[in-house]
């Protein structure tokens, strides 16, 4: 099952979701403003994605700039950071069979189809 971690305000994410509709394929939406992703939930998608914790911060967010840019922090505490701040996850990410994508630009949502 395809699953995109949405934010129904932000124009990139519901690029992506417009791709996923037009492809045909089931899948899940999961608003993660509303629906927090926990600690392990956030480090099976990082897996997914083959990135760090920092690299699915959102950097210019205000929360980040006033609570941590500048510090030295372990990838346990951006992981927590960023359940406390939801906000601060990059969207969409869209995984499907244990592989995952941030769509931005949302053409990489693609590779996954």
């Amino acid at each position: 099952m395809i699953k995109i971690y949405h934010n129904p305000r932000c124009r990139k994410s519901r690029e992506g979701l417009e791709v996923l509709e037009k492809s045909g394929q089931e899948f899940e939406v999961v608003k993660y403003l509303e629906e927090i992703p926990s600690k392990e939930e956030l480090k099976t998608l990082i897996g997914y994605l083959g990135i760090t914790p920092m690299e699915l911060v959102r950097k210019n967010e205000a929360v980040w700039k006033e609570n941590y840019k500048g510090k030295t922090l372990s990838d346990d505490e951006i992981i927590t950071a960023m359940v406390e701040n939801p906000k601060l996850i990059e969207r969409p990410i869209v995984v499907k069979d244990k592989k995952g994508v941030i769509g931005r630009p949302s053409e990489k949502i693609n590779t996954l189809l």
